[in-house]
């Protein structure tokens, strides 16, 4: 004997399935990072070691993925105030660098709490990873005294409510 839904129940599934959103924003404080930041999903953390300025320096990073999109916060600190805007520049440079084809646009960052700084940029650009895919990416590279940060936002077609989510929503304690 077959079980059939009434039209209410097969009305509130429907409705509740909807509902369901890809993107379920938490608010993170990532311990030693002094940064706010909203993910859609849990993060999990990494750490890499990334040559700036002649040095490396070890980048910790946190990475999510949701509705075909990564989601990045990594950050590191440097030795020397002098460093900040040269590193700023190299690890921009190095995301552009792995995107063939990339027509990146910018404009200055807007981090609550940032320190201010003309390398402090937002930055977009549509690109090919090198598997040939094709992908956008939404970043922000910014400083907080002697500490760098870059956000990441990268996919095939990220949402638009989603970029400004994730990159408007970054903050740091003034």
């Amino acid at each position: 004997m077959k079980q059939r839904l009434s039209p209410i129940t097969a009305f509130v599934a429907i409705a509740l399935a909807a509902c369901s959103p890809a993107l379920d924003w938490r608010e993170f404080t990532p311990e030693g990072s002094g940064v706010k930041v909203s993910f859609p999903c849990r993060p999990d953390r990494h750490a890499r070691a990334v040559v700036v300025s002649g040095a490396s320096v070890r980048m910790a990073m946190l990475v999510c993925e949701a509705a075909g999109s990564t989601f990045a916060v990594g950050f590191f600190d440097v030795p020397d105030p002098m460093q900040v805007t040269a590193s700023l520049r190299e690890i921009e440079a190095a995301m552009l660098a792995n995107l063939s084809g990339a027509l990146p646009s910018s404009a200055p960052a807007k981090v609550i709490g940032m320190t201010p700084n003309l390398q402090a940029l937002r930055v977009s650009a549509a690109g090919q990873l090198p598997d040939g895919r094709a992908v956008q990416v939404h970043a922000v590279f910014f400083a907080k005294g002697l500490r760098v940060y870059q956000a990441t936002l990268i996919g095939a077609r990220p949402q638009p409510q989603a970029i400004e989510t994730f990159i408007d929503g970054l903050r740091l304690p003034s």
